[in-house]
């Protein structure tokens, strides 16, 4: 395969250059099974394990590869097994913290240049859960687009796009239905040669169908959702990253309905700027935004300009991120123990 087609450019490229080793080819981890993984070069495609250096240097997950990474693959002629040397630095990373109580990164895909948000437009449709995929997003480095799926089992739809254009000022918001076919000619412009998409949201959403009609055939199994909530079971048990026939890249990602944050500083300021800049304007510099005089938070709440579920939205965002910043921290410091 040209390895172009699989999302390689000048920025890995030079990255590989700097590896020196002349016994390494650029490959790209396409899935990753029970510490196994499919990576994918101009060789082929090959089962692969890490070195044992590499697994020896690393601190954490973000230490090892993830469905998406660029990495340098020393294989033999005639075996079907790789190992893998190095990672290349990631472009982007769409992270999560792994669930259970463990403070621990979970990479759901790297290097992904835009990240399209499936949400289905039924009950099971949230404006608060699309705020932390938005928020995640754009810590990400990659850039989000909303896609609001399954329109053909809906009549008000204009009612569904207003709400989710009221909290992603400035993100594109696409209504489509992939078992219809109808509206996916808007998705073109993210689906070149070379460039990765990937699709994030709750189970029954529609992902596993998008892929398979954006690829041309049924490369994923799908499954119906439940009636009586509209939520689905998980098709995708696994993240695998899907080259198109006609160009571009796909990662298709398990259902996430826990999705707790990892990182968020800079994508809490995006993602909710409207009223960064409304704190800003306050009274004072530390204000809590609640009975302080001069408030210019609570005075928009008042106003009817900024919606108090998104400003308390907003608040909870905010106390996890602390929360997290605390867990790190303790953590650093049983390490330097």
């Amino acid at each position: 395969m040209n390895i172009h087609k699989l999302g390689w450019n000048s920025y890995f490229e030079t990255a590989f250059n700097l590896l020196a080793d002349g016994q390494l080819v650029p490959g790209r981890v396409v899935s990753e099974h029970k510490g196994m993984y499919r990576v994918q070069c101009a060789e082929g495609n090959f089962l692969a394990a890490i070195s044992g250096k590499l697994r020896f240097q690393a601190e954490g997950r973000e230490d090892l590869p993830a469905v998406g990474d660029w990495v340098g693959l020393r294989n033999r002629p005639g075996d079907e097994k790789a190992i893998i040397n190095a990672i290349l630095p990631r472009k982007s990373k769409f992270s999560r913290k792994k669930a259970g109580f463990a403070t621990e990164e979970q990479i759901v895909a790297s290097n992904v240049d835009t990240v399209f948000l499936v949400n289905a437009v039924n009950a099971d449709f949230n404006l608060r859960r699309l705020e932390r995929y938005l928020l995640l997003a754009w810590e990400s480095g990659a850039t989000p687009v909303i896609l609001l799926s399954k329109t053909d089992l809906c009549p008000n739809i204009a009612e569904y796009i207003n709400q989710a254009e009221s909290i992603a000022p400035g993100v594109p918001v696409y209504a489509i239905s992939a078992g219809k076919r109808l509206g996916l000619e808007q998705l073109s412009p993210y689906l070149g040669e070379g460039k990765t998409v990937a699709l994030l949201g709750s189970s029954g959403v529609g992902k596993s169908t998008l892929a398979n009609v954006l690829y041309g055939e049924d490369l994923l199994h799908v499954h119906a959702i439940r009636e009586e909530d509209d939520k689905g079971r998980h098709t995708t048990t696994h993240r695998e990253l899907i080259v198109l026939k006609d160009g571009g890249i796909i990662i298709d990602t398990p259902g996430m309905r826990e999705l707790q944050l990892w990182n968020g500083e800079e994508g809490i300021q995006t993602s909710f700027n409207e009223i960064e800049e409304l704190a800003r304007s306050c009274r004072f510099n530390d204000c809590r935004h609640g009975i302080e005089p001069g408030c210019s938070v609570q005075a928009a709440i008042l106003a009817g300009t900024l919606d108090k579920k998104r400003f308390k939205s907003y608040q909870k965002l905010q106390k996890e991120l602390q929360y997290l910043a605390k867990k790190e921290k303790q953590k650093e410091r049983q390490k330097r123990r």
